[in-house]
């Protein structure tokens, strides 16, 4: 037993030859489960690319305002041969990304999606760790991201690159991907808090800049009868959470979620904002506690994201990468502790892991995983030794 436990806890065994291959091994599996995933796209069950390219094909009409529609896009997406559809609940200047991928076929516009999301997010994020290029193209967090055919990997870009961007002292475009993030911005709950306490004003001008240009744009491109009828879809977001469904939120990536499998809303609510509150409160001490460097204060950001946000699926966790290989960094660098291997492992792994164990054990544990990133970047970060 004793060896057993020497085994994980040193975990010897696994040095950045082994890692770099067992990655190259899962890149290979990854795109041959893409064809599978493909497959149950197109021929099997619905993907929520569907919302996506139903919206695309329908904005090429002219008639924007129809995206969210949802008789409208019963009648686009039931071309498909699919019976039910998606609704359309992102904000218009999301449309700008997914109208040329209504031009296409849907299983076309399915492959071309997932490529170019998927190439945008490694470009992205190998520009800023290079030679992880085997970690970043095996991520299991971006498997998932593509397999759901979700906006996980193009906002999981923007996230990465924002950051990682301010963290690099190049502010203007850091803020300016942050700001694009009005796409999705509950995904960018903490960075205000992080940007402010930092004094990264510079970025958190081009943020608001970027937020307010993009939907600007979207109104003088798609006029106003579309962003009134944005606000129609926030009715079929509100009825998804008040079904009740326990498979429904044990699909979810947080806290909330796992919550209101046992509890009602206004309590997991109260007890998510209290968690949320916590990690605002981290996350704004981590400028002092790491001495300002803000590549550190940055990973924890990003990784308190999955608490903070009560509304967030796996997904979108593409982002989890950034704080993920900010940890195995630190840990080459600085040296490995008992665990240190086992545990980068886990956390490297869970954003898959998590999902598809979710629905068998009756709780996502994602969560707990998110929990665990944070804590360790806390400890690991190194006080009094500002990088930017």
């Amino acid at each position: 037993m004793s060896k057993i436990l020497a085994f994980v806890r040193d975990a010897e065994w696994l040095d950045s030859g082994k890692v770099r291959a067992y990655a190259m091994i899962l890149a290979l599996c990854s795109l041959v489960a893409m064809g599978f995933y493909f497959h149950l796209a197109t021929h099997v069950d619905y993907s929520d690319f569907l919302a996506f390219w139903g919206a695309g094909k329908i904005a090429l009409t002219g008639d924007f305002a129809a995206v969210y529609d949802t008789a409208r896009q019963q009648v686009v997406q039931g071309s498909t041969g699919f019976e039910d559809a998606f609704a359309f609940v992102n904000p218009p200047p999301l449309l700008f990304a997914v109208i040329p991928f209504g031009a296409l076929p849907y299983p076309l516009a399915w492959i071309a999606w997932v490529a170019c999301t998927f190439a945008l997010w490694m470009w992205v994020t190998t520009r800023f760790y290079p030679h992880y290029w085997p970690l970043i193209l095996a991520y299991p967090g971006a498997l998932v991201a593509a397999s759901h055919a979700q906006n996980g990997l193009l906002t999981g870009a923007l996230l990465v690159g924002g950051v990682a961007a301010i963290a690099s002292k190049r502010q203007w475009v850091g803020g300016a991907l942050i700001g694009a993030l009005v796409v999705k911005p509950h995904l960018a709950l903490l960075t205000p808090f992080w940007l402010a306490a930092g004094g990264r004003w510079k970025a958190f001008a081009a943020a608001a800049i970027s937020a307010v240009g993009l939907v600007l744009a979207s109104w003088a491109a798609f006029g106003t009868e579309t962003m009134l009828a944005y606000t129609t879809s926030w009715s079929f977001s509100a009825e998804l959470m008040q079904l009740d469904r326990p498979e429904f939120y044990l699909r979810m990536a947080t806290l909330y979620g796992q919550l209101r499998v046992h509890m009602g809303p206004d309590l997991a609510l109260g007890l998510n904002a209290v968690v949320s509150a916590v990690m605002v409160a981290m996350v704004w001490l981590s400028w002092r506690r790491f001495g300002g460097d803000a590549q550190a204060s940055g990973a924890l950001a990003i990784a308190a994201t999955p608490l903070a946000s009560p509304y967030l699926f796996n997904y979108d966790l593409a982002f989890l990468i950034l704080p993920t290989l900010w940890l195995a960094i630190e840990a080459r660098q600085a040296g490995y502790r008992p665990w240190d291997k086992a545990i980068l492992l886990a956390l490297y792994l869970a954003p898959f892991v998590t999902r598809a164990f979710a629905l068998p054990l009756q709780v996502n544990l994602m969560p707990l995983a998110s929990a665990v990133m944070v804590l360790l970047i806390w400890q690991r970060g190194k006080a009094g030794v500002p990088t930017s």
